[in-house]
């Protein structure tokens, strides 16, 4: 789609360029967004995955747990598909507010900056840092969150997967200032999410790469 985007549009794309948005033409958008931030997101909650799999194993040793370990992931992959639902609409209110390109990124330097403002702010906030310790800690996650059976797995899913929305909610916005399907800009959120949520420098990395948004933001409005 992203590769059609900035060609003929003949393609997988040219829905994009529809005229009227009706249900049909929104549940298409929500479906590019939801399977977006799987494939942005899956990444890196592969630690969890992995321990969450583990921990299971021992419980239950000899017995298949791969229903579950999908259940985990279902629950996950649930909450980023509940966060794509407020991306769709955004998405749909700055295009009314004629302030989206047909690309899908903000055609006001203003805008932009404003989007990259909010996200270096949250950066730097207890908020972030509360949601990426858990996103950073899977054995501690799992001992605070621990359901046994499928329904457990599908919750403690979902609560890891709410943990890493309010990690990352905001800089998933700076999609639309760099435009939704970018796939430079996917390819540098992709990997600052998973360096935050995987590397020892993490922590210090999500407020270095705070301050530097504000800055960007801050010179664009100058």
């Amino acid at each position: 789609m992203a590769l059609d985007m900035y060609g003929a549009m003949h393609g997988a794309s040219a829905w994009m360029m529809t005229g009227v948005w009706d249900g049909t033409h929104l549940v298409l958008l929500w479906t590019m967004w939801a399977v977006m931030m799987a494939a942005m997101m899956l990444p890196s909650a592969w630690p969890m995955l992995s321990v969450y799999a583990t921990f299971s194993d021992r419980q239950h040793p000899g017995a298949r747990q791969s229903s579950q370990l999908y259940l985990f992931a279902g629950g996950y992959v649930f909450v980023w598909a509940l966060f794509s639902v407020g991306a769709t609409l955004l998405q749909r209110a700055l295009a009314a507010a004629m302030v989206l390109s047909p690309m899908m990124a903000l055609a006001s330097p203003r805008t932009s900056a404003a989007f990259l403002i909010l996200a270096g702010v949250y950066q730097v906030t207890p908020l972030k840092r509360v949601c990426l310790r858990q996103c950073r800690s899977p054995i501690s996650f799992l001992f605070q969150y621990w359901h046994p059976g499928a329904w457990g797995a599908l919750r403690m899913g979902a609560a890891h997967g709410a943990y890493c929305v309010g990690c990352c909610w905001a800089l998933m916005l700076l999609l639309f200032a760099g435009g939704v399907m970018n796939l430079y800009v996917i390819a540098a959120l992709t990997t600052t999410v998973a360096i935050e949520k995987t590397s020892r420098i993490g922590v210090g990395a999500s407020q270095v790469s705070g301050a530097v948004l504000i800055a960007l933001g801050l010179w664009m409005l100058r």
